[in-house]
């Protein structure tokens, strides 16, 4: 619990200012969806909590989508 607080410090509270208890809850909430489905974990051998489909091989273009106003971003695979 210790690392998860020192990482919602480092990596999202300390960049944003938080307007009240609802903003405070959205920015929680938005963070902690990106930390289990996009951000590796070194105690899964860098995998992610949510499991991610595996593509092999693929020559589609790679997008991104912003997360939490463009403070992280999240890659994936764009289908044709």
């Amino acid at each position: 619990m210790e690392r998860l607080i020192r990482t919602l410090r480092q990596e999202c509270l300390n960049h944003l200012i938080i307007l009240d208890e609802k903003h405070l809850r959205w920015v929680l909430r938005e963070y902690i969806d990106y930390h289990h489905r996009a951000r590796p974990h070194q105690g899964l051998d860098q995998e992610t909590p949510l499991p991610q489909p595996r593509l092999l091989s693929s020559d589609d273009a790679i997008r991104s989508r912003p997360i939490l106003g463009g403070l992280h971003q999240e890659y994936f695979r764009a289908t044709a």
